[in-house]
């Protein structure tokens, strides 16, 4: 099964484990975090259901390429990280 990680940063506000999620795109893993997690979704999503823009999402060590629809799709042994992106100058 897919798995997906989250930034430490996010333990500062809530739980944020690891998880293994039987899902074959990244917002299906997502969505099954959040039924176990509702409120690490404000985290991520915007109200949209899109990627927030400060999040980086990477699968199998490469970037998320659909952050809009999430729907790059997931090998069974997959690997996502989910961290918040570095702006600024």
């Amino acid at each position: 099964m897919p798995e997906i990680h989250f930034t430490p940063q996010l333990e500062r506000f809530l739980s944020a484990p690891t998880r293994q999620v039987d899902a074959g795109t990244v917002r299906a893993a997502l969505v099954a975090v959040f039924a176990a997690n509702p409120a690490l979704q404000g985290y991520i999503l915007d109200d949209q259901g899109r990627l927030r823009q400060h999040v980086a999402v990477f699968v199998d060590g490469q970037p998320l390429l659909d952050r809009a629809g999430l729907s790059d799709p997931l090998a069974p042994t997959s690997r996502i990280f989910v961290m918040q992106a570095l702006s600024g100058g």
